[in-house]
């Protein structure tokens, strides 16, 4: 006779009440709903939760639930009515600078079910809404900022050691330094070493020659990426989006999906600006006109235009940028209530900042505001730069301090963003842009759900009227299977795309094929004469290696589009994948445990209803 032992059983029913248990989140509705984080992705002050609650309730809104974590609190309401006048109220309250409100959707699932971490799948920006873009960045432009810096730091270095030189120039990969006195060289090239030790160098007479190294190169990509990256994050954070995926691809792409978010334009304008600021001391010594109408501009000089056009001659040595930056704020200037950004700098910028404006009271220092466009005539950025203040250091300061010269209050505003989440180490163009409405998204989630049922029922009923009695265990087993591929995505997090329910669909139909193998067998069996209870033994044994290598053969190819794929394809292949295998475990066990509970301890069984 065919049965089981009670382990097996127990192990089937320990699977699927677990299955049943992860899956059912997914029948729950999502409820409108705020999120609070940090503007600067840090963690969130323990206090902040009861400040939303009270704000909340002075205000006379309802909320459905609010649960915090060391990242994030989230609140919940009844309607998108009631989201939005608690957003309002949220950002009243919550110093801007700090804090972001972000509109979300959260499961209106019971506690117990967040208690067990049950949540219900991830869905993507086909199925939930939003935007996406692909970015590429250029990393011709982060090498020729590395080659500027080096040549920057090349003439610093030289001007503390107080050596002359004649010129300091780079030549693709190369710098070379022309110094006057060939004796110097070798001091030089000590001190050069010593601030730049990945350089290789070589010297001859009174030139040094330094190579960029591949190495160095690989690692400022490296860094360059990660520092877009985080960026990027920072930025969109402070955009007011939550759940943003952000996430590098290949050597210089990375792809930025925006859930909720319809109209693409105002992030856009964030994620790819590349402004910063630049504070440089005027040259009092040359005529800024004269050497604007000659073109004969004093080696120590560069020559910059203010936003009337008139030119202004700033010296090379720089005194900060936007890199020791590590706070802005937007404001009014209280004199001439002119736009301002108020500027906090980390403590080696404020040290420069005081030991310049120590020395030199009472003389002009310039902002210069920079800013990398793309050009697609020339396929490739152009940097824009252009003072947009010149002041008289009235007396001495260091870390905090105001920026004027600002067009209008939003400029402002968009300037302390970007120099709060940081600046991009190389500029960044979208070469690949879609906008999913959340309309669209929901016809989506609907003409999904409706070709599984379609495809769902279709296998069911030929099952039923083909295989009989066993046709209707196979379709207990099809059920669990799609129970058990629902419970499997949402415990691992995956997210299901359009592609995604394609592959669920094509699970659908190809959960049967084992029970069908079997079927088949153990109807040859019947029909060679053997008894019912040998044919079910011989159907199940003889069809499981075919199983096996049809069901490994297929996972085989699934997981080398999800190793090689992207985006909808991985979608695919992440349900096909999981799809195989729960369905592997259903048709063959738990169809087996059925047939052997309803047949398997008849030992006069004559006849079996396939």
């Amino acid at each position: 006779m065919n049965r089981y032992p009670l382990w097996k059983y127990v192990l089937i029913g320990i699977v699927l009440a677990l299955g049943t248990l992860y899956a059912i989140p997914n029948l729950f509705d999502v409820d409108p709903s705020l999120q609070v984080t940090s503007s600067r992705g840090l963690d969130i002050d323990a206090g902040i939760e009861s400040t939303v609650s009270d704000t909340l309730r002075q205000e006379n809104i309802a909320v459905k639930s609010i649960t915090s974590d060391d990242s994030k609190v989230t609140v919940a309401f009844a309607d998108r009515a009631i989201q939005e006048q608690a957003q309002s109220a949220l950002q009243n309250q919550l110093d801007v600078r700090q804090y972001t409100v972000a509109l979300t959707q959260t499961p209106s699932i019971p506690g117990f079910f967040k208690a067990i971490k049950a949540n219900p799948m991830v869905l993507g920006l086909d199925l939930r809404g939003g935007v996406h873009f692909l970015m590429e960045v250029d990393m011709r432009t982060a090498e020729r900022q590395q080659q500027d810096g080096i040549v920057d730091d090349f003439r610093s270095t030289l001007r503390d050691q107080r050596i002359r030189y004649q010129s300091v120039v780079a030549n693709g990969r190369t710098i070379i330094a022309v110094l006057r006195d060939s004796e110097d060289v070798a001091d030089a090239v000590a001190e050069i070493r010593r601030q730049n030790p990945d350089l290789s160098i070589t010297t001859s007479a009174d030139t040094i020659r330094a190579e960029i190294t591949d190495d160095m190169v690989q690692e400022l990509r490296q860094t360059a990426m990660q520092q877009n990256l985080t960026t990027l994050r920072n930025r969109i954070n402070q955009s007011g989006v939550a759940e943003p995926s952000i996430q590098q691809q290949g050597e210089d792409r990375i792809v930025i999906q925006l859930p909720g978010v319809d109209n693409p334009n105002e992030i856009k304008k964030r994620i790819d600006a590349t402004a910063t600021l630049e504070y440089r001391a005027v040259d009092m010594e040359n005529d800024a006109i004269a050497a604007a109408n000659s073109g004969r501009v004093p080696p120590t000089a560069r020559l910059y235009y203010e936003r009337d056009g008139s030119p202004v001659l700033l010296q090379k040595r720089l005194i900060v940028s936007g890199k020791q930056l590590i706070g802005a704020s937007a404001g009014f200037d209280p004199q001439n209530g002119s736009p301002m950004v108020r500027v906090t700098l980390d403590s080696s910028g404020a040290k420069r900042m005081l030991d310049f404006t120590r020395e030199n009271v009472n003389k002009l220092m310039a902002v210069v505001y920079i800013e990398d466009r793309y050009d697609p005539e020339a396929d490739r950025y152009r940097r824009f730069e252009e003072v947009i203040s010149v002041a008289n250091i009235i007396e001495p300061f260091g870390k905090t301090f105001q920026t004027t010269g600002l067009d209008s209050f939003q400029e402002a505003s968009d300037l302390a963003l970007f120099l709060r989440a940081g600046a991009l180490a190389a500029p960044m163009r979208i070469i690949e842009e879609r906008t999913v409405g959340p309309s669209l998204g929901q016809d989506n989630i609907d003409r999904g759900f409706r070709s599984v049922l379609i495809g769902f029922v279709l296998v069911l009923f030929f099952m039923a009227i083909y295989y009989k009695v066993f046709g209707l265990f196979a379709n207990v087993a099809l059920f669990l299977n799609l129970v058990l591929l629902i419970a499997a995505l949402s415990m691992f997090g995956a997210t299901l795309t359009l592609p995604g329910i394609a592959g669920i669909v094509l699970t659908v139909g190809m959960a049967v094929d084992a029970n069908v193998l079997i079927f088949e067998r153990i109807r040859e069996e019947l029909r060679s004469g053997n008894s019912p209870q040998n044919s079910i033994r011989a159907g199940y044994d003889k069809a499981l290696s075919t199983i096996a290598d049809a069901n490994i053969t297929t996972l085989i190819a699934a997981l080398a589009l999800l190793a090689f794929g992207s985006g909808p394809i991985r979608g695919f292949a992440v349900t096909l994948s999981i799809g195989i295998i729960t369905s592997m475990f259903t048709a063959i066990m738990v169809t087996r445990a059925l047939v052997n509970y309803f047949y398997g301890r008849k030992a006069k069984l004559k006849a079996l209803a396939i």
